[in-house]
């Protein structure tokens, strides 16, 4: 049965690729690197692509077979198995008295060239003969192949038939997870399940919502567009258009298919490539030499972007973001690749093409040993498209694989020694399947510290970094890690980018819109345009009263109750936003004004009863004096309210303290002038009036005129009280705070109340103002009515033009100006005598003047008016 599939196998080769007569140089198409070892590992690598037109009629069949295109990149993966196979020979305690060596075959870019190179490797030498190996002794346990899925599926469905260990270094493929199809095959590389997450995110960082995908049209790159075009969806990015790569276009060469056309003319600004490097490089061959590609492009870590024809130039590319699997540097590689020349490695026949081709060496062994082109080249002298020192994911993984054939072959050696297997010479050299079981459970740490696993089930998922591929001033490409994405990581540290450290080509990354139409700024809300993908709509502003603060908004949201639209629509604004504050100047100033005054007051008071019985303090009622400078602290106090963020309580007890104080300071005022009117009078001869200076009558007075307005304020209070509002119409943008009167008519009646014991105490005291007595207050009463009138006058027009906190503080002047008026005009002159002209506040002086005063007045003078 195995001789019959491979038969069938073989026959689906093209005849021209399997017999010898058609090709003369049938040796040199399938050459062949040989290490040899005491148990062997076979590596496939697509190395260079045959000029497969120029054998047929060939002038010189050699030189047609020499006509190829290398691809130099790839010889990285040969050097890194041979460092690791040179690293584990001189492990003592790996493999002890074991030599491993290697065959290395090229792969081509092709099924049936790939199938062929399989069969020919199985068979030895000579024909390709299925079933058949020409080597005496078989001592190959395990291949390393696979650069591209569709390379291991080729060669595993060959090596299937003899249950040969084939490891896998290409892509990770679910498809070939299928143990039913490929129970021989292992995959090396990380599961890519959160690769479209880590891309996604990054269009969400540079704002990209309008991105053009291109695959390849196979499984792997259907299930990419789908969980793409799902994790995009929710998060509101589009996809412009989709580009499948057909299987067929597999080769480096220009497309047959016009996509790059499309590509070009496609609004999209960035476009996402998912695929293999050989289903991919069709885009370096097909791009257009005079047409320069506007395009940022992000490309996936199994297709290596600064690798590119000899025709072609690489700015087209320049600013490309890449995932690339995220790899340890392995210690030694770097120095080891700064030794390789074929010098070191004569026999290497792949190494000596390489020189050839990437130094320019002449083909030709008398002139490839000279100096210049031999001994003085390095490997780190090459350009990053043709060689890159720094170790490559797939290098990386070809390193890991190596080791773990080793780990499997040392864990196998030892079961069989423990088991005293049987020594003959036919059974020295262990099978191949054999080596399965060990290779199903290999886990082991690798020279970079890197946890290695062959079991899918701990298969880890792949961390990216994110490279960005650019050139420098010198015109020196370079790849510069410019952030990661670790799937796993805490939410926040799982993706990270450096914009410093960006390259870019024609286009800024930083500053590049990627959009099908222009955002909707805050504001404003998006409509949909029919028939179009949802990242394509048209703007309009939000409704009366809803905003929008972010861009892009399906719908504007309504404020909270206690907020307000502003005029941009963008955000809402709180309700309380301004108000008479402490902490304003104006606030500050008038709020140091008030207790100022009341600490003068409270001065003046002690002054006076400290002086209680002298002559200025007793003349004129001392008791109405406290109650004056009393009511006139809170009246200076009361103003306090005022100021500060308004409260219920502050809103009932503003007017109403203010009125009632006001009252009891105006009401005493009043009781001081007419005392002195009536005691004038009383100094005639059987006047009756006398009854009526007792400080009792001046007492009541006050206290009369006081409760009537305490009536009047609680008629108010208990009818239509003042309340705590809001004003959002006096100051555009802001809302005011403040307290409401209630009833207009209760505020102007406790006022005109007021203005009527004012204008009342104006009068009288104006009448008598020129009345001969020591100490007659009528003048200083009536200067001091004259200030509180007209403060009051002037603050009624001013009062009903102001709004908001301008309204408050106008009346905070007007209560702090009419009571300095009080103070200062009956008080201050009267401490101007108790403080410094004290000699005129004795009963000698008042005598020695009341006698002056005698001499020029008779006893009927009436008083001048």
């Amino acid at each position: 049965m195995i001789l019959l599939l491979a038969l069938f196998l073989l026959l689906n080769i093209p005849s021209a690729l399997v017999m010898e007569e058609n090709f003369p140089c049938f040796e040199q198409i399938n050459p062949q690197v040989y290490r040899d070892g005491d148990l062997v590992i076979g590596g496939f690598f697509p190395l260079y692509l045959m000029a497969v037109k120029s054998f047929t009629g060939a002038e010189h069949p050699h030189k047609a077979c020499n006509a190829h295109q290398w691809l130099h990149k790839n010889y990285q993966q040969v050097l890194a198995l041979m460092f690791a196979v040179e690293e584990i020979n001189r492990d003592p305690s790996l493999l002890p008295n074991t030599t491993l060596g290697f065959h290395i075959y090229n792969t081509y870019h092709s099924d049936s060239r790939t199938l062929e190179s399989s069969l020919r490797w199985l068979s030895g030498e000579g024909l390709t003969t299925p079933n058949y190996s020409c080597e005496r002794q078989d001592k190959t346990l395990a291949v390393i192949g696979g650069a591209t899925s569709a390379l291991s599926v080729q060669m595993g469905t060959l090596l299937e038939l003899y249950r040969f260990p084939q490891v896998s270094y290409g892509p990770f493929d679910p498809t070939l997870s299928d143990k039913v199809q490929f129970p021989s095959l292992y995959q090396m590389a990380p599961q890519d399940s959160s690769l479209h997450l880590g891309i996604v995110q990054l269009l969400l960082h540079f704002d990209w919502t309008w991105v053009g995908l291109v695959v390849t049209d196979d499984m792997r790159g259907e299930q990419f567009l789908w969980v793409m075009g799902e994790e995009m969806r929710s998060n509101k990015a589009c996809v412009a258009f989709t580009e499948k790569i057909p299987v067929s276009e597999r080769r480096h060469a220009e497309s047959q298919v016009a996509f790059m056309p499309r590509i070009i003319g496609s609004s999209a600004k960035v476009i996402i490539v998912h695929g293999d490097t050989d289903s991919l490089m069709i885009l370096r061959y097909s791009q257009l030499h005079t047409i320069p590609i506007w395009k940022v492009w992000i490309i996936t870590s199994h297709w290596d972007v600064t690798v590119r024809p000899y025709s072609r130039d690489s700015e087209t590319f320049h600013g490309s973001l890449i995932f690339s699997h995220q790899t340890s540097e392995i210690p030694g590689f770097k120095a080891f690749l700064g030794t390789v020349t074929p010098a070191k490695y004569p026999g290497d026949i792949f190494l000596k093409s390489f020189w050839v081709s990437a130094f320019e060496c002449p083909d030709e062994p008398a002139k490839l040993e000279r100096e210049d082109c031999f001994l003085n080249a390095s490997l780190e002298m090459l350009p990053l498209h043709y060689f890159d020192m720094t170790m490559s994911g797939l290098s990386y993984l070809v390193y890991n694989a190596v080791y773990a054939v080793a780990w499997a072959l040392q864990e196998m050696l030892q079961t069989r020694s423990e088991m005293r297997s049987v020594r003959d010479e036919g059974c020295l050299v262990p099978h191949p399947w054999q080596l399965h079981s060990s290779l199903r459970n290999i886990d082991f740490n690798n020279t970079a510290g890197d946890q290695v696993v062959l079991n899918e089930e701990k298969n880890p998922v792949a961390k990216y970094d994110i490279m960005n591929f650019g050139m420098k001033s010198n015109y020196k490409e370079v790849l510069v890690k410019v952030g990661q994405f670790v799937p796993h990581a805490p939410l926040g540290q799982d993706f990270t980018i450096c914009e410093k450290e960006l390259y870019h080509n024609w286009l800024d990354l930083k500053t590049l819109q990627a959009i099908c139409t222009e955002h909707c700024g805050s504001g404003f809300r998006k409509i949909a345009q029919e028939g179009e993908p949802v990242c394509c709509f048209d703007c309009a502003p939000c409704p009366e009263g809803e905003i929008s603060n972010q861009k892009d908004m399906d719908n504007c949201m309504k404020c909270p109750e206690d907020q307000y639209p502003n005029r941009e629509k963008d955000r809402c604004l709180p309700k309380v936003v301004t108000f008479l504050k402490t902490e304003e100047p104006l606030g500050w100033t008038l709020t140091c004004m008030a207790l100022f005054f009341s600490l003068l007051t409270l001065l003046i008071l002690i002054l006076f009863v400290k002086h209680q019985d002298t002559p200025i303090v007793k003349a004129n009622n001392r008791v109405l004096s406290y109650t004056l400078l009393i009511s006139l602290i809170f009246c200076f106090l009361c103003s306090l309210l005022f100021i500060g963020r308004p409260t219920t309580v502050t809103c009932l007890l503003r007017q109403t303290t203010f009125g009632v104080v006001f009252t009891v300071a105006v009401s005493s005022v009043l009781a001081k002038t007419i005392m002195v009117v009536l005691a004038f009078k009383a100094t005639r001869p059987g006047s009756r009036i006398r009854i009526w200076l007792q400080p009792s009558v001046a007492n009541c007075l006050v206290l009369i005129c006081s409760m009537i307005q305490v009536i009047l304020c609680g008629i108010w209070l208990g009818t239509s009280p003042p309340f705590l509002g809001t004003d959002t119409h006096s100051e555009p943008g802001h809302i005011i705070i403040e307290c409401k009167e209630g009833s207009v008519i209760a505020f102007y009646c406790v006022l005109s109340y007021m203005g009527i014991l004012a204008l009342g105490s104006f009068m009288v005291a104006f009448l008598v103002r020129n009345l001969p007595d020591t100490f007659n207050e009528a003048k200083f009463i009536t200067f001091s009515m004259l200030v509180f009138c007209s403060v009051w006058v002037c603050f009624l027009p001013t009062y009903q033009s102001s709004k908001g906190k301008a309204m408050v503080a106008m009346e905070v002047f007007a209560i702090l100006a009419s009571s300095m008026g009080l103070l200062g005009c009956i008080f201050i002159p009267k401490c101007y005598v108790i403080l410094l002209r004290a000699d005129r506040n004795t009963l000698e002086w008042l005598r020695n003047k009341a006698d002056s005063r005698a001499k020029n007045f008779a006893p009927d003078t009436v008083p001048r008016p």
